[in-house]
């Protein structure tokens, strides 16, 4: 019997990865320019981290955490989002003491969710947050930095959907309202939504029932109960934002699948992904620090799903992006002399950075062509006895056919040009 992948576990092959890499590359150098650096956080958290932040009566935590006892009886669970333990690190190791801190992140998360397009129970994340800043400007920063990496990438066809939920002074008054509206169609709603009315009213705002978003169509929009701290903070943020030359659509159905989140929300959709488009989501968060046992901090952060950006990305042509993998040259000795010649002759070329694979096996050039090219070979390095006598080597590019002898001494030079 064969062995398969657990379901919604997903291998990234070879002919996948150098996309990955692009895109962790592209974000890396993106988000450096706006002051981030990096932070890796342990893919293992206590239980009781995303119980307290996340909140308990949401998806997340109801049904979709990998959670278990070690050997010692200590509720671990694989970390369904990175928010959580960037803050629990912040606090650990006292990094409040500087007055804000611009974090990235990126790995794998863990959800026990039906897989489907782009989506996995084991899915990767590239995430940023902001600890120390209140200001809308940083808020409106922060998107712009994700728009930008967005563009940079060549991902067309986004839109930016932005909303306020309030903060401790105005969403009880909302959440009432709510509750009285969510009453009145209770019986529209799915089991979920009626058994967390009272608790947890906003999800409903969120369920993708059909049911549930037809009934809570005319449910009461949040911004319409701001308090004027949240409503002028929220105003600024869209002020920046047309600054910045971004356009954002308003949406009042829009709440996060956390219980952490207030004030602004934002989510990034893109086209070709079916109903379930979102590609990133964030926003404002500031009273998860204190709730975990920290300092009063402001924050703000997001998170997009790799598995989504690469496939978008995929289906949208690599190619015309200047997204391709690194051109591998094959080295082909032919003759004693040669192959060992040839040793410190490609050490040479890989301490100058391209990369090589050597072809030893013996056999007609014909085979050993076939073999570089069954190998994905960009181009491939023959090395003849005579050549190397001349001082000379062949290349030949493996897409186009054309092949070219140039000085042993220039071959490094014009292989790198060759493959930009």
């Amino acid at each position: 019997m064969t062995i398969t992948a657990v379901r919604g576990f997903n291998d990234i092959l070879p002919g996948d990865s150098f996309v990955w890499k692009f895109v962790e590359q592209s974000a890396w150098r993106v988000f450096a320019s706006y002051g981030y650096s990096e932070i890796k956080v342990p893919v293992v958290e206590k239980t009781e981290l995303f119980m307290r932040s996340i909140g308990e009566t949401t998806d997340i935590v109801e049904k979709e955490m990998y959670s278990f006892a070690d050997r010692h009886g200590d509720g671990l669970t694989l970390r369904p989002e990175g928010t959580a333990s960037v803050v629990r690190a912040y606090i650990e190791h006292k990094l409040y003491t500087k007055p804000v801190n611009k974090l990235y992140y990126h790995g794998p998360m863990f959800r026990y969710e039906r897989p489907q397009k782009g989506r996995y129970r084991q899915f990767y994340q590239i995430g940023a947050e902001v600890l120390g800043s209140a200001h809308p400007h940083m808020d409106a920063e922060a998107i712009e930095m994700l728009v930008r990496f967005f563009t940079e990438i060549g991902l067309t066809g986004i839109t930016l959907h932005i909303n306020s939920l309030g903060c401790s002074e105005c969403r009880p008054g909302y959440k009432a309202a709510l509750i009285g509206f969510l009453e009145g169609v209770k019986d529209r709603l799915c089991e979920n939504c009626r058994r967390r009315i009272a608790a947890n009213p906003l999800r409903a705002l969120d369920c993708k029932s059909t049911g549930c978003i037809e009934a809570t169509r005319s449910a009461p929009a949040i911004t319409g109960s701001l308090c004027d701290g949240c409503a002028d903070h929220f105003g600024k943020v869209k002020v920046s934002l047309s600054a910045r030359g971004i356009v954002a659509v308003i949406n009042p159905r829009m709440v996060r699948g956390l219980d952490y989140y207030t004030k602004t929300t934002f989510e990034i959709t893109a086209s070709g992904l079916g109903a379930q488009n979102a590609v990133a989501a964030g926003g404002r968060y500031d009273g998860l620090v204190s709730d975990l046992g920290g300092p009063a901090t402001p924050c703000f952060g997001f998170a997009m799903g790799m598995e989504r950006v690469v496939l978008l990305l995929q289906e949208t042509g690599l190619e015309a992006r200047g997204i391709r993998p690194d051109a591998v040259c094959a080295f082909i000795p032919i003759g004693a002399q040669a192959i060992d010649a040839g040793t410190g002759i490609v050490k040479g070329w890989r301490q100058a950075g391209l990369s090589v694979i050597e072809i030893f096996d013996e056999g007609a050039l014909k085979s050993r062509m076939k073999m570089a090219d069954r190998l994905g070979a960009r181009f491939a390095v023959i090395l003849g006895e005579d050549e190397l006598k001349a001082g000379l080597v062949t290349i030949k590019d493996m897409k186009t056919a054309g092949q070219t002898q140039v000085r042993l001494a220039d071959a490094a030079a014009e292989l790198a040009k060759a493959a930009l």
